[in-house]
């Protein structure tokens, strides 16, 4: 079923590596089992391997069954493209008709680039867009191409409030990118301290997360993401901080593109209809854009002359793992649990 893709146990508890060549043909193929235009499957082919290469499988290879099972149950429209709400300077409003979500947000990216060549400043707001798996994604395509970018999108409803025990925030992804050698800074976070998709991937592996991501079902913090997924009591990022954070990033997304709120996402039963919102700043037109590059090379020497508490690691800067992690997953394969890839085989 693996159709001939040659797969390498690498732990006893079943994850094998796949190379990214054979990955690509895997979802090529299944996406256009779908009815998908060749120039589409090839974008998410791109963006799922893209991922999974780049070390974040909760939102690649992982998610990809997910996001299969959403277009069969009728969430995604691989057919529907972005159409245009309204114009006014450099700020755009698309409705997003419930198409791809990473097809969109490419899409998006791409007119808030295009803005900020002619205005220094462009913002692109979609609503009624689908999930966008990972945003960093849209953070590199961005600074590498020279733009600092922000983007970010509201969720379901699946963080409580601080203070409360039901979730009625979203963990809202967040994303900062700026152009950095050849290559760019990145932080991509969302509010709580463990996405949903980075504890389904502990879940899986059978591994208690790194530090305490949420409540258990006795009200107690815990390590366990079997625990939190089960409970929805996501810790947010800060604490009150992350909770603060998370609403304003809710009502912002909502009101700048006119589309639902975490709450009216909530009320539909399914996660999809989300409000994203996409920023990007033209930096070559600054006055001190030659000096730009220098500065930033000066800020991030400072930061390696840290000294790490841990001798045996190094502080990085936001996205530097990225780099390291897409080249030993590009010389040995991607590491894919043999049950996700067997679920991925057979769709």
């Amino acid at each position: 079923s693996c159709r001939g893709i040659k797969t390498i146990m690498v732990k006893a508890n079943e994850t094998i590596r796949i190379p990214s060549s054979g990955m690509k043909k895997e979802f090529q193929r299944i996406l256009k089992k779908l009815n998908f235009a060749d120039s589409k499957a090839a974008t998410l082919t791109d963006i799922f391997t893209g991922n999974s290469l780049d070390g974040v499988y909760s939102h690649g290879v992982n998610r990809f069954p997910r996001f299969v099972e959403y277009i069969k149950s009728g969430y995604i429209l691989p057919d529907a493209e972005p159409s245009i709400l309204n114009r006014t300077g450099g700020i755009e409003q698309w409705n997003g008709n419930l198409g791809p979500g990473p097809l969109n947000a490419v899409f998006a990216t791409d007119r808030a680039m295009y803005l900020a060549e002619g205005n220094g400043i462009g913002m692109v707001t979609l609503a009624n867009t689908n999930h966008w798996m990972r945003g960093g994604s849209y953070g590199w395509q961005a600074a590498r191409n020279g733009f600092v970018f922000i983007c970010w999108t509201n969720t379901e409803a699946n963080m409580p409030a601080w203070g409360a025990t039901d979730p009625h925030l979203g963990n809202n992804p967040l994303v900062f990118a700026v152009p950095f050698e050849n290559e760019a800074i990145v932080l991509d976070f969302a509010m709580s301290q463990f996405s949903y998709g980075k504890m389904e991937t502990y879940k899986l592996a059978g591994e208690n997360l790194p530090f305490p991501g949420g409540f258990d079902s006795e009200g107690e913090i815990s390590a366990d993401p079997s625990q939190i997924l089960e409970t929805k009591r996501t810790l947010p990022i800060g604490y009150w901080k992350g909770s603060g954070l998370s609403l304003m990033l809710d009502i912002l997304a909502a009101i700048l593109s006119g589309g639902k709120s975490t709450s009216e996402i909530t009320d539909t039963g399914i996660e999809h209809s989300l409000s994203q919102v996409f920023i990007a700043i033209n930096i070559s037109s600054l006055v001190n854009y030659p000096s730009i590059a220098m500065s930033i090379r000066r800020i991030i020497s400072d930061l390696k002359t840290s000294v790490p508490a841990d001798p045996d690691s190094s502080v990085r800067y936001p996205g530097e793992n990225v780099i390291l992690i897409r080249e030993n997953n590009l010389k040995n394969g991607i590491p894919v649990s043999r049950e996700i890839w067997e679920k991925i085989t057979a769709l």
